[in-house]
């Protein structure tokens, strides 16, 4: 069978002082939910809707909740993703 591996970061922003195992925890969840549908045979592309819903629903990350403030001070974000075997992919940029 094919080798698996799955990687989880939890966003691209510095970690606040203290706050170092919130986000080593939560990346280890949102690992351990895409790892867990991978042992049971299901899709890689499956395996990162479940990793991300748990970076979604952990308020350490912002996920689903938020971005960034742009140069005129609004909030917009980014999101992707791609399924590798047809090379499709779905993504919005700079919504506010």
């Amino acid at each position: 069978s094919m080798p698996r591996a799955i990687i989880v970061h939890g966003g691209a922003s510095a970690i606040p002082d203290g706050e170092e195992e919130a986000y080593r925890a939560g990346c280890l969840r949102a690992l351990e939910a895409g790892w867990a549908v991978l042992e049971r045979g299901g899709a890689a592309l499956d395996a990162v809707e479940a990793a991300v819903r748990v970076l979604e629903d952990d308020p350490t990350f912002n996920a689903g909740r938020g971005g960034a403030l742009n140069a005129a001070g609004e909030v917009e974000l980014c999101a992707g993703v791609m399924e590798g075997a047809e090379l499709s992919f779905g993504a919005v940029t700079v919504v506010q």
